[in-house]
């Protein structure tokens, strides 16, 4: 292997700069990989847990206002920065929370968060496939079955052998399931609007609220929140592979904003008509036998596009994050590695998945201050102006090391979102303060971190802001090279 092919390598499957030339995906591939992010069998689950709480037209409501606040903060806190500097977005994290700082969220936040999506994907096509065996061949296999734990792992093996192939793999899997995942997210429409009429689901009851009217709205609300924050983890990584910003920013909120909220639309209008939030349920009784199985089978195979994208992303995060140790892994072994617990999930299908709302909403606690700050960090304490070189020096070499590699600003605002998430919408005991009902708890979340690190940084880290304030221009080498 050449000396350019294996810092190509290194661009594609570590955290080295990619040139612009090693930039595969244009505004069209990228819209297509967003698209097969955003409709699977999880979107369709979101639009059903939805409609536990509200109805119709309030959860339509609660879905645009979530995800549209949800998307944008996440493409703020990870897209714009990493398609800038053609770097991932863990290598960029370490002006915002040192080299030690981003391996301690990599290694709780990230990482569980990451495995706890893999295997609810991987456990959705092991029920939706059962289902299918259930219709063809008359089998009674629950959704808790041992064969939906065999399918889930089978899942998760054809995720490992697509990632091993890496990108190019990845958006060719795209351009085959995306467009079919459109069209059948539109023949879905079609069918729930010619089997219940428009009266009728307006009128439709929530499944499951709560007795109050507010409360259900606002859960609503945060729920699709967490639900456009869950891509932070991986949408910066994935963006430094487009060829130019406007190939990133408007595909990812076209795709993950509009496509997911059509997609939770069917999900909603099925779960309420015929009163079941589960897409693997409902599916065969909205659109009969075989176009039902035919549905289930191909969503199946599209929840492959979002666990290899999210797969891909933190792969890239625990390696850079993980040092010396984790970069003398083959890719192919590091990507195995992080399908271990996902996998041993797998055995108790109902662990996360009867829990998705809970699980969802934890993750924004966090994800919502990590954004907060992270963009507080790039766009008023940097003035979006990084130092590249120094993202990639060695420890005390670093303007980025700070306090032995932790940059204490970032952590300390990190937290005290969360904290602020916790106090307004405790996502376990489902306690919440009046005021969660008007602000949410994401939004306070992103404010307070977002605060707390422009005054930190002001107090803490006045040396290393010298960059920045003296007017540095970016390094953009890598871009021209």
């Amino acid at each position: 292997m050449s000396a350019n092919e294996d810092v190509a390598k290194e661009a594609t499957f570590g955290s080295l700069p990619v040139l612009r030339s090693e930039r595969v995906w244009n505004f069209t591939d990228f819209t297509w990989v967003n698209v097969g992010l955003a409709i699977a069998t999880w979107a369709f689950l979101v639009g059903g847990s939805t409609a536990a709480l509200v109805g119709f037209q309030k959860g339509l409501a609660a879905m645009v206002i979530g995800n549209a606040i949800g998307v944008a903060v996440m493409l703020l806190g990870s897209v714009v920065s990493s398609q800038r500097y053609g770097v991932e977005q863990y290598t960029l994290l370490r002006s915002v929370f040192g080299f030690g700082g981003v391996a301690v969220l990599v290694f709780t936040v990230v990482l569980f968060t990451e495995m706890g999506w893999s295997a609810l994907l991987g456990v959705m096509f092991g029920r939706a496939t059962t289902q299918v065996s259930n219709q063809v061949f008359g089998t009674d296999i629950g959704p808790n079955a041992l064969p939906v734990t065999i399918l889930a792992l089978l899942a998760l093996a054809i995720a490992w052998i697509v990632l091993a192939k890496g990108p190019l793999t990845m958006r060719f899997l795209n351009r085959i399931v995306s467009p079919g995942l459109a069209l059948l997210t539109v023949g879905m429409i079609v069918l729930v609007l010619t089997k219940t009429s428009w009266n009728d689901l307006l009128a439709a009851k929530p499944l499951n609220p709560f007795p109050s009217e507010g409360l259900n709205f606002a859960l609503a609300v945060e729920f699709n929140l967490g639900v456009g924050l869950s891509w932070w983890p991986v949408m910066g990584s994935l963006a430094r592979l487009t060829d130019r910003p406007r190939s990133a920013l408007w595909p990812g909120f076209i795709g993950l904003f509009g496509a997911t909220i059509v997609a939770q639309v069917v999900g909603m209008a099925a779960a309420l008509t015929l009163g079941d939030p589960d897409p693997t349920v409902w599916m065969v009784p909205l659109g009969g036998k075989w176009l039902g199985m035919l549905a289930l089978l191909f969503i199946a195979f599209a929840n492959l596009t979002s666990l290899t994208s999210i797969v891909y992303s933190t792969c890239l995060a625990l390696r850079q994050a993980g040092g010396e140790l984790l970069a003398r892994f083959r890719w192919e072994w590091l990507t195995g590695g992080f399908f271990l617990l996902p996998a041993i999930i797998s055995f108790w299908p109902n662990l996360l998945y009867d829990r998705f709302l809970v699980f969802v909403t934890w993750s924004g606690a966090f994800l919502a201050a990590i954004c907060g700050t992270v963009i507080a960090d790039y766009f008023v304490v940097r003035r979006q102006r990084l130092d590249l070189r120094g993202l990639y020096a060695h420890r005390a070499a670093s303007p980025y090391h700070f306090t032995g590699g932790f940059n204490l600003s970032g952590l300390i605002s990190t937290a005290l979102g969360a904290v602020a998430y916790v106090v307004l919408y405790n996502p376990q005991t489902l306690d919440t303060l009046p005021a969660f009902n008007w602000l949410t708890a994401s939004v306070p979340a992103v404010v307070v971190a977002a605060v707390a690190h422009i005054v930190l940084s002001r107090a803490l880290n006045r040396r290393h802001l010298a960059p920045a304030v003296a007017g540095a221009v970016p390094v953009t080498t890598h871009k021209e090279s």
